[in-house]
């Protein structure tokens, strides 16, 4: 019977699996320093709208709108910092991280054009954003609790779990002791 041989070689799977873990660690150390650069440049850019905002003609509305606006994507930055460095010590992508930045960036939105639209509220274009925002975080926080209560079903059921659980054993030095 005749041998047939596969057109493309057979790749070493360690080498191959090592070198593609290599970039992709390589890639999320990149991505991981771009943050830190930008939170640094936020956490300056916070500071010197305040002081500039202070020293200027003072309008208490602008220094708490760029505080809070920046600060907020500080907020997300960081955030979404955890989730790289969560993804490099795990090396699995979980989608709570990036739902949780969501909420945030949502919430951030919502703060922002409440604030602004605070004295001229306008329904129909402000309201229809704070709407759609409402439903975009209410969609959010409702797959946070379901991916949550599908991972770590023991947080949400303690009792159960505590059931289904055997007694721990004694140990060894418990039964000396009486």
């Amino acid at each position: 019977m005749l041998n047939v041989r596969p057109i493309l070689p057979k790749l070493e799977g360690g080498r191959v699996q090592g070198l593609l873990q290599l970039i992709e660690d390589g890639i999320h150390l990149v991505v991981a320093g771009l943050l830190v650069l930008l939170a640094g440049l936020l956490t300056v850019e916070v500071v010197h709208d305040v002081i500039r905002s202070i020293q200027g003609p003072y309008r208490a509305e602008t220094v708490v709108l760029s505080a809070l606006d920046n600060g907020l994507v500080l907020f997300i930055v960081a955030e979404l910092l955890h989730t790289v460095r969560l993804t490099i010590r795990n090396r699995t992508l979980d989608a709570e991280p990036f739902l949780v930045v969501g909420l945030i960036a949502g919430i951030r939105k919502v703060l922002i054009v409440t604030a602004e639209a605070e004295k001229s509220f306008r329904w129909n274009v402000e309201g229809i954003e704070l709407l759609i925002l409402a439903g975009l975080i209410l969609v959010m926080a409702t797959a946070v609790y379901v991916w949550r209560r599908s991972t770590r079903p023991g947080d949400y059921f303690p009792l159960q779990e505590a059931r289904r659980s055997p007694p721990p054993e004694p140990s060894p030095t418990s039964a000396r002791g009486s």
